[in-house]
């Protein structure tokens, strides 16, 4: 019978989430616990800006909706938001290929080459301090969930988790409506955190902080 694993991240990247896990031999169940909201404003001024850091895809998506310069350097905290920084119209783009810290380690590397303040454009709640000027652009609030998650939830075989905060609200569903016989996969132990007293199969958490090491887990941990 093939394992079936829950994707709990906000669209758009539930979909593409699910169809790497259903590439994998998985049966993707997309029900995300939180939907992302662009904070609107007026068009945002760069002056006195000298680069951008950005952590996510939404954060993009928010600056691009109220800024059309694409003329700054760009430091992302990885491949993914890397790539997803280039199809939205920027070309002078780094990788940090880690996490918050290797993303504010990387701007302080480049800081005396910067003319200007770095500019973080990004969610209403942040893990982590960057070396940058935050700008709120997005918010994730919780998602409206069916009235059958519940019971949908105990067939799964394994979650996917890629947020503390999709963590803190899954933490919620299962003290109400445990599923002891579910694997809790996570994006990073910080993501984990907000699990450690809830029953499960098993807890595991991504040696590294992106999308490719977590979906590796799968296969790591035989789950099938």
């Amino acid at each position: 019978m093939t394992a079936r694993v829950w994707i709990t991240r906000a669209q758009p990247g539930a979909g593409a989430t699910a169809e790497r896990v259903r590439a994998m031999g998985f049966e993707p169940f997309v029900a995300p616990l939180l939907e992302v909201r662009t904070v609107k404003g007026p068009p945002i001024d760069l002056a006195g800006v000298g680069a951008l850091a950005f952590t996510s895809a939404n954060g993009i998506e928010g600056f691009t909706s109220r800024c059309t310069d694409r003329g700054l350097p760009v430091f992302t905290v990885g491949d993914a938001t890397a790539a997803a920084a280039r199809d939205g119209g920027f070309e002078q783009v780094i990788s940090a290929d880690g996490d918050v810290k290797a993303l504010a380690d990387m701007i302080k590397r480049h800081r005396t080459g910067i003319r200007g303040d770095v500019l973080h454009p990004a969610a209403a709640e942040t893990i982590g301090e960057l070396p940058a000027r935050k700008l709120v652009v997005y918010e994730t609030v919780p998602a409206r969930l069916a009235p059958d998650l519940a019971r949908r939830v105990a067939s799964m075989d394994a979650v996917l988790l890629h947020s503390q905060k999709g963590a803190r609200i899954l933490a919620d569903i299962l003290r109400r409506n445990p599923a002891p016989n579910l694997r809790l996969v996570c994006l990073s132990q910080a993501v984990a955190s907000p699990l450690k007293d809830i029953p499960a199969r098993e807890i595991v958490a991504a040696a590294l902080p992106n999308e490719e090491a977590l979906l590796n887990l799968l296969i790591d941990r035989g789950i099938q």
